[in-house]
Order: structure tokens, then sequence, then C-alpha cells
């Protein structure tokens, strides 16, 4: 078994929990202090942030990312840079231009792609915020960038492969044109699918596509079992030969919402067998996710990072335009408080 050299946890939404008002603690009683100062002493060494182009809501833009970018690099984080391309959510279920791209020819648009990626890596370095690894899109398995780098269902054509992996091309270069030191991190949500995540990237390497590393996202309740990761995570280092990093995963510590709150997870039919929705359950999923990435073969199972670990329910409305729907998710209590599970963060 190999030794994971990441840890890590997405700390997006912790600018805008703490512009809310909200707090962490370490203890019960004890005093509110810097989210990431907790973080850091729970066992996490890195750090995961999302941009978007244009957030109508603000945050996650590129100014609160440099502010957030120096805190991680101040502590001493490993970075990474999640680009979605997009004013917001990209994922499976839509991968929508920045307005500002939606009128641009396919040429302007791989142009724009390119000098974005740019500027923003150069910002964060005259920032001290530099990036150590960047990916570029965010759970990219139909394409990004719709409908040019469209790649699912009726766009499943070698013309627009062609298009997404010239794209994704203009991404990649840019990084090694702005940060010759950062790793390229391709992301794809196939965590549980053999199949489906090899064919992705045996279709994305007949355009010579250069990248560093395979990032998967991995949540029970969509992608399987451990088993099926175990499996995906064998298959991807026997074809393909790249560090692999489950770099989104998340389970529950209850299954009762605060008031008003819907909840992703909310039903037993939605845990993985074996694993109750408590905190030891939350606890000893995590260890055993830990245990299967450092199983993988050649020891190219390099680590993970957990979603969201901080999304505490302070406020009703966020800035994303939805409730909060990931507050049994957390790592933290509805009050911020640290939960017991952070242990698998230094035993696993």
């Amino acid at each position: 078994m190999g030794v994971l050299s990441i840890r890590g946890a997405d700390v997006s939404f912790v600018d805008e929990i703490e512009q809310a008002g909200g707090t962490f603690r370490d203890v019960d009683g004890g005093k509110p202090e810097d989210v990431l100062a907790i973080l850091r002493r729970s066992g996490v060494n890195a750090a995961r942030l999302r941009l978007w182009n244009d957030p109508p809501g603000g945050f996650c833009n590129l100014e609160r990312t440099v502010a957030m970018g120096r805190r991680i690099k101040t502590r001493g984080f490993r970075f990474l840079l999640d680009f979605h391309y997009s004013d917001g959510w990209a994922d499976p279920a839509k991968q929508y231009k920045p307005k500002a791209w939606e009128r641009l020819s396919f040429g302007k648009l791989c142009e724009a792609v390119y000098w974005y990626t740019f500027d923003v890596l150069r910002e964060l370095s005259r920032n001290g915020a530099a990036p150590d690894e960047v990916q570029v899109g965010n759970e990219i398995t139909p394409g990004f960038l719709w409908d040019d780098g469209r790649v699912d269902g009726a766009f499943d054509t070698d013309e627009q492969w062609r298009k997404f992996a010239e794209l994704l091309g203009a991404g990649i270069r840019a990084v090694r044109d702005a940060l010759p030191s950062a790793q390229v991190m391709v992301h794809i949500d196939r965590g549980g699918d053999r199949e489906g995540a090899c064919r992705f990237f045996e279709r994305l390497g007949r355009f010579d596509v250069e990248y560093d590393v395979i990032g998967l996202s991995y949540y029970p309740w969509w992608h399987g079992t451990l088993n099926d990761l175990r499996a995906t995570l064998e298959a991807l280092a026997a074809g393909f030969g790249k560090p692999l990093v489950v770099v989104e995963t998340a389970y529950p510590w209850t299954l009762e919402a605060p008031p008003e709150h819907p909840l992703i997870v909310a039903e037993p039919s939605q845990l993985h067998a074996g694993y109750p929705a408590s905190v030891e359950g939350q606890r000893r999923f995590l260890l055993d996710l830990a245990a299967v990435v450092a199983d993988t073969p050649r020891g190219l199972g390099t680590g993970f990072y957990y979603w969201e670990p901080c999304w505490i329910p302070v406020k009703r409305e966020w800035s994303v335009g939805h409730a909060n729907n990931w507050t049994n998710l957390t790592l933290f209590d509805f009050s911020g408080r640290k939960l017991d599970s952070w242990a698998a963060f230094r035993d696993g």
C-alpha cells in the first residue's frame, strides 16, 4: 500500500461563511479561530478553490480567490485551483460559457481560454498565491464551454472531441506558460464508473492532450461503492499511468437537517452499506476511502480532497442562488464545532 501525499479539503465557501458571521471551534466551549488553522492541525495539507469568471453573487471571483489563495499559501497548504470556465456551477449537468464569451467565434474562444487562464495565474503569482496544481475545467466528462466544447449525447462526435481537445489544450498551454511548475489536472466525475472513465481518457488521448494528473469525483450515492472506486482506479492506473486523485468526496454524519434546509443526502437508501450516517460512520468511510486510494497499483493513488467540509448553515440565502443542501455532509456540526471524524485525515 502506498502513502498518500495529499489529504485535502475544498474550502471555496469559507470566504462567504466568514462574511456571514460563521465561526469555527476545535472543541465545545473553545474560542472561535481561523478555520484554516483548525484544518492544518487536523491533518489537512492541501486546499482547493473554485474560480468563476463573473459570478452574480460575487464570491469565487478572481479578487476573492487571490485573497483566499494567499491565506492558503501562508498556512503552508498545497493549493489546487479549479477553473470552471463559467459564471457559476460547471458540472456534468451543465457546462455553460461565461456570458462574456457567449458570442465568440471558436477561434476567439480558444484565445479567451488561453489569456484568461494565463492572466489569472500571473495575478495569483504576483500576490503570493501561486497554485501548485491547476484543474483545467471541472467535472468535464461531457466536455465544457457548451456547445463548442460539448462531447456528450448527440455531440459525441470526432469533430466535437477535436474542438473540446483544442479548448482544453488552450487552457493547458496557458498553465505551462504562466506557471511552469504547476501540475495540470483533468477532472471528470466517474469515480465509480470504470468503463466510462477509461472511455473518456482513451478518447482524449487520440488528440495528444498533455496533462499530469487525473482527478475523479466520488460520491457513493451517485457513483457506487468503494469497490467500484477501486476498480476505476486500478483500470486508470493500468491504462494511463498518471497520478490519480479523488478530488471530490463526502459522507454524511447525520440525516437530520436544520430547519428549512433541504439535503442532498437525506435517505438511508443513499448510504453506502456498512457506513451509518454518524460521525463514526463518516470517519470509517474516510479511512476506508483513503485506504482504497493508497492501494492503487504502482503508487499512483496520491490522495483525496473532501468537498466543502466547512459549509455550515449560517444563513439561508447563498451567493450561488440556492440553499445550503450540504449541512449534514460537513466535518463540522451545525454550530461550527469540529467533528471527531477529522481524525481520518491523520489516521488514514
